[in-house]
């Protein structure tokens, strides 16, 4: 009886080692990640907290700012290399980008600006010109400064950069927000002059209420009368 208990005893314990020796083995090395872009960076794992080593935020903010909207003005301006006229003044000639989206050019009529950066802006005006009206033609698009404007009852007045998708609200808020003698009643004037008047509190409760700010575009905020 103790002879077979010992037998048993040695076996269980060489099954032990022999799992021991193999475990470590067969322990997978950590998966890496593989992708089929050739210029994505080399990674085998996650950040453990969630991160990426690139600013998402900074870059989607930087690839907004360059896109057009509606209510934006864009200059678009030809050269054809010769004595020839472009479309267009060589100088530029601006444009005013329609609510719809578009603005509308020589020859070609309606061209859609919005949500275009203005290299995409400027190659698909140039491909509508050339060959069917142009056999060389050089088109170049500008956009005005991207900046608006705030000024009054607000902590830090002045002009602020354009970066993608603003509204009244937003635009008081990353200009430090109201001061407390603000009126919370304000004007917004576009481009073209045309004036809206807006209530913020009804704003921040509605988003319909909350029109959409573009370069160029002023909010001026008055003092509260009592």
């Amino acid at each position: 009886m103790l002879m077979n208990f010992l037998s048993k005893l040695w076996l269980f314990a060489c099954v032990a080692v022999f799992a021991g020796i193999l475990l470590p083995g067969c322990s997978s090395p950590e998966t890496p990640i593989f992708t089929d872009n050739p210029n994505a960076p080399i990674t085998t794992s996650s950040p453990a907290n969630g991160s990426s080593s690139t600013n998402d935020a900074t870059s989607l903010n930087d690839a907004n700012a360059a896109i057009f909207g509606p209510g934006e003005t864009v200059t678009v301006a030809s050269t054809t290399g010769s004595d020839s006229p472009g479309p267009v003044a060589t100088a530029g000639q601006p444009y005013v980008i329609g609510d719809d989206g578009t603005i509308t050019l020589p020859f070609i009529g309606p061209v859609q600006a919005a949500n275009k950066t203005p290299d995409e802006l400027q190659n698909e005006i140039q491909k509508l010109y050339v060959p069917q009206y142009y056999v060389r033609l050089t088109i170049t698009v500008s956009g005005q400064s991207r900046v608006y404007y705030l000024g009054g009852e607000i902590n830090h007045p002045g002009p602020q950069v354009y970066m993608g998708k603003t509204t009244v609200t937003t635009a008081i808020q990353a200009a430090g927000d109201f001061t407390q003698f603000a009126s919370h009643k304000v004007w917004l004037t576009r481009t073209d002059g045309t004036r809206i008047k807006v209530n913020v509190d009804k704003a921040l409760r509605d988003s319909t209420q909350d029109p959409p700010v573009f370069p160029g575009d002023k909010i001026e905020v008055y003092r509260r009368i009592f």
